[in-house]
């Protein structure tokens, strides 16, 4: 090593200190580019009722056997990677046979699924569905319940046998008599209704939740009046795959 001249010395230290100036702006820079990436991009913007359509199309796919798998590719989840613009809000039930992206044959990001036992609302529930709407532009929401559904037809039990009541949940840390309880305005409201008793519960609890959702949001309710969102109660038939609206469940201000 040779030592370096006053001069030289100088110079380098004046370079070092050009580079500390310099280098931390860009992290922030990059940072500010990509903020905008958590909402919908532009000119690919889809109205309500054509990201229904859309989720129509997909489960006919998939009920047919003619699944595409869409936007699964890594090409996919790198382009996901920088920001998600899902098309629809999906609240649907917890069960293993009912997942959303199978069953309306979407991708990487095409959906914000929230899923409970029995679909219902709650704080978090509706807090995450005005997540999707507000930051993350989706103009649809879709209340999915299913035929046989456990957490239904545990309420529809619970208020046949009234004598048989489970152990107390405080003396045995078990939270599922709140979730029965929860869904025992359905069980109440079809409990004189001819059929079947389980499947009559079952769409009147996505009824009451498409309701919920507005009623009990006013943020939701008022982009609901301004055509901008649209929320729609289905119906999943563990059978045959497909999917079906209930009528009466969908918001009357949507954007056509």
């Amino acid at each position: 090593m040779y030592p370096l001249a006053s001069s030289t010395k100088s110079q380098l230290l004046a370079a070092l200190a050009a580079l500390l100036i310099v280098v931390p702006l860009r992290p922030a820079q990059a940072a500010t580019s990509h903020a905008p990436a958590a909402h919908a991009k532009p000119g690919e913007a889809i109205t309500p009722t054509q990201a229904l359509e859309r989720l129509e199309g997909g489960n006919r796919r998939y009920a047919s056997a003619a699944l595409t798998h869409p936007n699964q590719t890594p090409a996919r989840r790198a382009e996901e990677a920088k920001g998600q613009h899902p098309i629809a809000v999906v609240v649907s039930c917890s069960d293993s046979r009912v997942p959303p992206e199978i069953v309306f044959d979407q991708g990487l990001g095409d959906l914000f699924v929230i899923r409970t036992a029995g679909n219902r609302l709650d704080d978090l529930v509706l807090a995450s569905i005005e997540y999707a709407v507000e930051h993350l532009g989706c103009g649809l929401v879709v209340v999915l319940g299913h035929e046989r559904c456990g957490a239904v037809t545990a309420a529809v039990e619970a208020a046949a046998h009234p004598e048989a009541k489970s152990e107390n949940p405080e003396a045995t840390g078990s939270h599922v008599p709140v979730l029965v309880r929860t869904m025992s305005d359905a069980v109440a409201a079809t409990a004189t209704m001819p059929g079947d008793k389980v499947e009559n519960a079952m769409v009147e609890n996505v009824r009451i939740v498409v309701k919920g959702v507005t009623s009990q949001s006013p943020y939701l309710a008022a982009r609901a009046r301004a055509g901008a969102l649209k929320v729609v109660g289905a119906r999943y038939d563990l059978d045959s795959g497909k999917v079906t609206l209930i009528d009466g469940t969908s918001t009357a201000h949507a954007a056509k």
